[in-house]
């Protein structure tokens, strides 16, 4: 690693909309649906969004990357994890 190179730090820091402007139109969406929903399940995204549930895993996980959604597993179904938007306003 040269010195001009940016290290980049683990943060857990909350994601802004900014972040959210440069990711694909897929995790846009994603982003979207998840403003106007509390909480949902990928399958629920993909319902929605009318994406192939590969492409809302592969959204979900630039917006993770991002640090713009929250994701903990269900009680109900604990195969199952519920995603929900987590930005700084």
């Amino acid at each position: 690693m040269s010195t001009s190179e940016p290290l980049r730090q683990e943060t857990s820091e909350r994601g802004t909309w900014d972040d959210v402007r440069d990711l694909p139109p897929s995790a846009k969406l994603v982003a979207k649906v998840l403003e106007y929903n509390e909480t949902m399940t990928q399958q629920q995204i993909a319902d929605e969004t009318l994406l192939p549930s590969r492409t809302v895993r592969y959204a979900l996980n630039r917006l993770d990357e991002e640090n713009v959604i929250d994701s903990r597993f269900s009680f109900s179904d604990a195969r199952k994890r519920l995603y929900s938007l987590d930005i700084q306003s």
